[in-house]
């Protein structure tokens, strides 16, 4: 870190031609933070695989070089990582979404934080857009794991410090840690973008009881009445939809979730919306996991477009379907590192 220094020096008898009083001593300059980040050497950030691109993104606008790192595998799959620069005494930040394929992006998320660790970094904070299991937050049959409680401990025996998330599924998740943790939403860029649309007769639509939170909120943003479709989920992945709550006749419904996987829920509820005389429907989510048939489903579908964000990277197959746009987050998730490195309010983003 860069600061200012200045010569200090006592005042004598002989210079001032008095006798000396101690207020007439020069007091040290107090120490002030850079004006650019990409001054400030105690600030680093680094990037997994899963999203160098998003990284990059938020180190363009912050105004810091990406860390130097070199990831590379054994010949069974072992993953080797070595940091190519010193972190001793700094505050890191590490950004990796544990996206697909999850096992291998989490474990390697693991090892940054162990290698950072043992580098002596002074702070190590996890920046994971996408969290990974994160469905799996809850005892919902006998006899199952609770997979995000897991992940969590994980995170934390590796060496982390503190940890910023992008919309998790289930805002309770932050209690699985024993660190601080920072929950970010999409929603800010959600709503500017939709705001620009001005779509006429809008309803906002959860597609699910257990989204109501997040749809409810969207509503009040765009000053739109809220429908809920109520579905009854029989298997992993396959979900049946069984009433549409609200008026939607003659409406453009906007359906606001966190996650489209295969999106099968998500063209039924458009189909639903449809069906009950909605005359368009649009939909937006944080996170295009966009499993198995999704592309395929949704390129298929009756929706207009589907809006997501970057916190995942989308295939060269998803980049070529027009109904799917993609929002970047690389500025909310700059403005809030720099505010965690910074200690400054988080809060105040969403005010």
């Amino acid at each position: 870190m860069k600061t200012e220094t200045a010569e200090l020096f006592e005042v004598t008898p002989e210079i001032a031609g008095t006798q000396e009083l101690p207020a007439q001593r020069t007091k040290p300059a107090e120490k002030k933070r850079p004006s650019r980040q990409s001054e400030d050497k105690r600030f680093k950030i680094f990037s997994g695989s899963a999203n160098r691109k998003l990284t990059a993104e938020i180190c363009e606008i912050i105004g810091l070089p990406l860390g130097e790192t070199k990831v590379q595998r054994f010949a069974d799959g072992e993953i080797y990582f070595q940091l190519l620069e010193n972190v001793r005494g700094v505050d890191v930040f590490v950004v990796q979404p544990t996206c697909n394929p999850v096992d291998q992006h989490l474990v390697e998320l693991l090892i940054m934080i162990d290698a950072l660790k043992r580098a002596s970094a002074g702070r190590i904070t996890v920046v994971v857009p996408y969290y990974g299991y994160a469905r799996q937050d809850r005892k919902d049959r006998p006899r199952v794991a609770i997979s995000s409680k897991l992940v969590a401990d994980l995170m934390t025996t590796a060496g982390a410090n503190r940890a910023l998330f992008m919309d998790l599924h289930a805002a309770q998740i932050q209690g699985f840690f024993n660190i601080p943790v920072d929950h970010m939403f999409a929603s800010p860029v959600m709503v500017s973008y939709f705001r620009k649309l001005d779509l006429p007769n809008l309803t906002v639509v959860s597609p699910d009881a257990g989204g109501v939170e997040r749809a409810r909120f969207f509503a009040t943003k765009m000053g739109a009445p809220l429908a809920i479709v109520d579905k009854r989920r029989t298997d992993i992945n396959v979900t049946e939809v069984m009433n549409v709550i609200g008026d939607v006749q003659g409406k453009t419904c906007l359906i606001i979730d966190d996650i489209v996987d295969t999106a099968g829920t998500l063209v039924k509820t458009a189909d639903a919306l449809l069906a009950n005389g909605a005359i368009q429907v649009y939909a937006c989510a944080s996170h295009a996991v966009l499993s198995g048939p999704a592309i395929k489903r949704i390129a298929d579908s009756k929706l207009e477009e589907l809006v997501v964000t970057n916190s995942i990277p989308l295939t060269e197959e998803a980049q070529k379907v027009a109904k799917i746009k993609v929002l970047s987050i690389a500025g909310l998730l700059a403005a809030t590192i720099e505010s965690i490195h910074m200690e400054t309010s988080v809060s105040t983003l969403f005010s």
